[in-house]
C-alpha cells in the first residue's frame, strides 16, 4: 500500500500528497534541504525568521498574523532541523480543512498563497532584505546559538557530537555560529537567499483528506516561481572505524554532571539490520524497563537520568546520564558494563517483549500525528526505504535475541564527554 502519492510541479518541486481521512485539518510543509557546510549553515538557519517578518503583501507581522486568523486561525511555522549530514528549513501551514467550515472552498489555496508569498515575494529595500529585520533577527537568532548552553542536557550531547564528529559534516552545529552570523548583512543575505531558493532541492509535503490531482495542480498554480537545476545534497557518510577512545572534558558552573558517549553503529535506516539494532537500543535504554534506567538509576542510584537514542541517518547512538561529579568513574564502568552484556543477549524474555511492545506503539502512534507522518516519509525518501506500519511492524517482529547480540557486536565506544563543575571537581 502507498504512504504518499509522489510528483513533481512544473519547477521541479517535489510534491508529496498525504491523502488520509483521519485528520479534520491539513498539513502542508515546504521543505528545502541542505548540505550540513559551515560557509552557510548560519544563513540558511536565520533565513526563515527574515523571511516571517514581512513580504510585499504582508509587510509586518501584525498583518501577517491578522491575515491567518482570519483563515480560522492557520497557523504558519517555520524550523530547523538536521538530519544526518543534511539540514532542513521547513515552513509550516495547519489549517482546518474547509469541508468543515460552511460556504468555504477555497481555504487551502488561500493558506499556500500566503505560504508562496511569505517565502518567495518577501519585503526588500536597496539590494537586499530590510536592514533593520536582519539586524534585529541577527541578535534574536545570536541568542537562540548562544541559548544551548542553558539546557545543559541538549547541551552535553550536542558537545559530544561536535567533538565525535569534528572532521564531518554532522559535527556542524544546525543553527550555524556566532562568528559567522556577525558577517551576514543584508544584501549578502539576499544573494545567498536567491541561490537557496534556486538550488536547494525543495520538496512540498500536503497531508490530509484532499486529492492528489487537484492539489497538483493548485501548487502548480501558487507555487509557479524558476529554478535552477537542484544542487544535490550528498548521502551521509556512516563511518565504522574507531581508532582510540577520546575522552573530553569541559568545566562550567553546573551542580550536576552530565556522562556522555557517543557510539558508532555502522547502520543507518537504509540497512535492513536498523531493526535488530533498534530494538537493542529499546533495551539499552529507550524505555523505563531498559537496562541503563533499571541498572544504573533505579539500582545503582547513581544517575538522576540515564537513556540511549539513536541518529538513524548518521548510524551512531548516544547515551547521555545526568550524575554527581564524584560518580564519574563508577557510572562510566556500570554503563560500559551494561553495553558489554548486549553482546551476550544478557537481557530477559520479558524485557525483550516489552521493548517490542514499545517499539511497535510507536509506529502505531505515528499515524496519528500528521508531522510524525511526513517525518516517517522524508526518513524513508533519505534511506530508500518506503513502508508502511504494517510493514515496519513485520520487521519489528521478525527481530530475534539473537539478531540483536549480533548488531551488538558492531556498536563501538568513540567518544566520552563529561561535563563537570569549575575547580576540578571530577
Amino acid at each position: 500500500m502507498a504512504i504518499f502519492q509522489h510528483s513533481r510541479l512544473k519547477n521541479g518541486v517535489n510534491l508529496f500528497v498525504h491523502p488520509t481521512k483521519k485528520f479534520k485539518t491539513i498539513l502542508v510543509q515546504l521543505i528545502f534541504h541542505r548540505h550540513l557546510r559551515e560557509e552557510d549553515v548560519t544563513s540558511s538557519a536565520l533565513l526563515p525568521s527574515v523571511l516571517e517578518r514581512g513580504s510585499v503583501n504582508y509587510p509586518t507581522r501584525r498583518q501577517l498574523a491578522e491575515r491567518l486568523e482570519e483563515l480560522y486561525g492557520t497557523e504558519l511555522m517555520a524550523d530547523v532541523s538536521k538530519k544526518g549530514e543534511r539540514q532542513m528549513v521547513t515552513f509550516s501551514l495547519d489549517l482546518v480543512h474547509d469541508q468543515y467550515l460552511p460556504g468555504e472552498s477555497k481555504l487551502l489555496r488561500q493558506a499556500l498563497e500566503i505560504l508562496s508569498d511569505v517565502v518567495l515575494n518577501p519585503l526588500t529595500e536597496d539590494d537586499g532584505f530590510k536592514a533593520d529585520f536582519v539586524r534585529q533577527e541577527k541578535e534574536q537568532h545570536e541568542k537562540v546559538i548562544k541559548g544551548l548552553i542553558n539546557d545543559k542536557m541538549a547541551y552535553s550531547v550536542d558537545r559530544c557530537l561536535q567533538a565525535m564528529c569534528q572532521n564531518e559534516p554532522f559535527g556542524v552545529f544546525k543553527y550555524g555560529t556566532v562568528e559567522r552570523l556577525k558577517e551576514i548583512d543584508a544584501s549578502g543575505l539576499y544573494r545567498f537567499y536567491q541561490r537557496f531558493l534556486a538550488e536547494s532541492p525543495l520538496d512540498l509535503h500536503i497531508t490530509g483528506d484532499v486529492d492528489a490531482a487537484a492539489v497538483k495542480s493548485l501548487a502548480d498554480e501558487v507555487f509557479a516561481f524558476e529554478r535552477s537545476k537542484a544542487e544535490a545534497v550528498p548521502p551521509t557518510d556512516v563511518k565504522t572505524a574507531v581508532a582510540d577512545v577520546r575522552y573530553v572534558r569541559e568545566e562550567l558552573d553546573v551542580n550536576q554532571g552530565k556522562l556522555v558517549m557517543g557510539f558508532r553503529t555502522g547502520l543507518s535506516y537504509a540497512d535492513d539490520d536498523y531493526f535488530p539494532l533498534l530494538v537493542y537500543n529499546g533495551i539499552l535504554g529507550a524505555f523505563p524497563h531498559s537496562k541503563l534506567f533499571q541498572n544504573v538509576r533505579e539500582k545503582a542510584s547513581l544517575a538522576y537520568y540515564a537513556y540511549s537514542r539513536l541518529e538513524k541517518h548518521k548510524g551512531l547512538m548516544v547515551v547521555s546520564s545526568g550524575i554527581e561529579m564524584k560518580n564519574y568513574d563508577q557510572a562510566l564502568d556500570i554503563i560500559r558494563k551494561q553495553v558489554d552484556d548486549m553482546v551476550n543477549a544478557d537481557f530477559s524474555e520479558e524485557v525483550f517483549a516489552n521493548t517490542i511492545v514499545g517499539l511497535r506503539n510507536q509506529f502505531l502512534v505515528e499515524e496519528d500525528s500528521p508531522g510524525l507522518m511526513v517525518n516517517r516519509a522524508l526518513d524513508g525518501m533519505l534511506a530508500g526505504r518506503h513502508e508502511n506500519t504494517d510493514e515496519l511492524v513485520k520487521r519489528l517482529d521478525n527481530v530475534t535475541p539473537e539478531d540483536v547480540a549480533r548488531v551488538a557486536g558492531q556498536v563501538k565506544l568513540d567518544t566520552v564527554y563529561f561535563l563537570t563543575g569549575k575547580g576540578g571537581a571530577k
